[in-house]
């Protein structure tokens, strides 16, 4: 079966390509295919150039239309350039005839993410998370990886060893996710075990979330003195950690670090690490940590809110922690907390690298550890 997981043991050049729709606009595709690119970076990959085209919807057959594609693949062909990437999930069909055309390997937005886990993954668990994500991307592709097969192309007779070799791997991959979501399955439950033992110490859960890259990982860290992997890459983090941290002789609290997330996170990925984010959904509060600093924060927002109903933890309360504040323009530069018309904090500005704000949120969690029902026994 043909070896699904990329690579690379170098730098590979590659051209970008996004659509742009009448729901967006010109500076909307600029963000994306500026996220596409660090996404690339991420994975090893650098961009030379972007391509964009102005669609109603992606092409059914070549995603964005045969005129576009020639002259992509007159780009590619002149400049030696090994990889095209499309910021978008792309069907078999628009894969297979997308190669064809370009005669390069192709990689959309979801089978690059997917590679950047793989890469990025750890501990048996989130290698389990990932392979299963890989093998639901795979599955309903596999008819494209076997085209390259002389035997697939014959015409007669539609049922000879390439069929018979594609009929293997599908139901080969159809036994390997089932027992790789039986594995997952086993974890949620010791994962379940192990926070009833949490609660019945009765601390409440505080599930840091949040786009990647936005400091979860450096605050987690700065508050536990933990030292979980924290660098300024797209998915540094991949596993659930969970940490006791004392705030006050009155006040402890658990805090978990989770998965960043990003916008169109691939439903496989999500539905593969459904046992790493039901901890998220779990959490009594969430504090959701924002790049201020970011000119799309806002729409980052609303991506981690839309990734936190998915997983149905629309409904949990949350702090929202707007870090990076250091990065503003000195005039936007104010330290503070947003409370609502109960007096209840709701937002705060912090710096994790300086460490201004910290101690205010340090008082934030305190307070609601102990308000509206989250009764904290602290049994230190």
């Amino acid at each position: 079966m043909k070896e699904f997981i990329i690579t690379q043991e170098q730098t590979e050049r590659a051209v970008l390509v996004g659509l742009i729709t009448p729901e967006q606009n010109e500076a909307q595709v600029k963000e994306y295919l500026d996220e596409l690119a660090f996404l690339a970076e991420t994975a090893g990959i650098e961009p030379v150039r972007r391509f964009t085209q102005k669609a109603d919807m992606p092409h059914a057959v070549t995603f964005v239309g045969s005129g576009k594609l020639r002259q992509i693949g007159e780009y590619v062909a002149e400049n030696e350039i090994g990889i095209v990437v499309f910021d978008d999930e792309l069907s078999a069909k628009q894969l297979r005839n997308i190669e064809k055309e370009l005669k390069v390997r192709i990689l959309d937005r979801t089978n690059l993410i997917l590679d950047i886990f793989a890469k990025r993954a750890q501990t048996a668990h989130a290698k389990t998370q990932v392979e299963l994500a890989q093998y639901r991307y795979m599955l309903p592709r596999l008819t494209r990886l076997w085209t390259h097969l002389e035997r697939q192309r014959g015409g007669v007779g539609m049922r000879g060893p390439g069929e018979t070799q594609l009929e293997t791997d599908r139901r080969l991959i159809a036994q390997k996710i089932t027992a790789l979501k039986k594995r997952l399955e086993a974890v949620r439950r010791q994962r379940a075990t192990r926070r009833k033992a949490r609660e019945h110490g009765s601390l409440p859960t505080f599930a840091l979330v949040g786009y990647t890259n936005t400091g979860k990982s450096s605050l987690f860290n700065r508050l536990t003195k933990a030292d979980v992997l924290a660098k300024n890459q797209l998915f540094a983090t991949l596993d659930t950690t969970a940490r006791r941290l004392y705030l006050n002789p009155s006040a402890s609290i658990i805090l978990t670090d989770t998965v960043g997330f990003v916008r169109d996170l691939p439903h496989s990925l999500v539905a593969a690490f459904s046992a790493t984010l039901e901890e998220t959904a779990l959490a009594d509060v969430l504090l959701h940590v924002v790049d201020a600093a970011h000119p799309e924060h806002e729409r980052q927002i609303d991506d981690v809110n839309e990734v936190l109903r998915e997983i149905g933890a629309g409904g949990v309360p949350q702090i929202v922690l707007y870090n990076k504040t250091d990065l503003l323009p000195p005039e936007e530069r104010r330290f503070g907390i947003l409370r609502d018309t109960r007096g209840r904090a709701v937002a705060a500005n912090i710096s994790v690298k300086t460490g201004e704000g910290l101690d205010a949120l340090r008082e934030i969690l305190a307070e609601h550890a102990v308000s509206d029902g989250l009764k904290n026994q602290n049994t230190v």
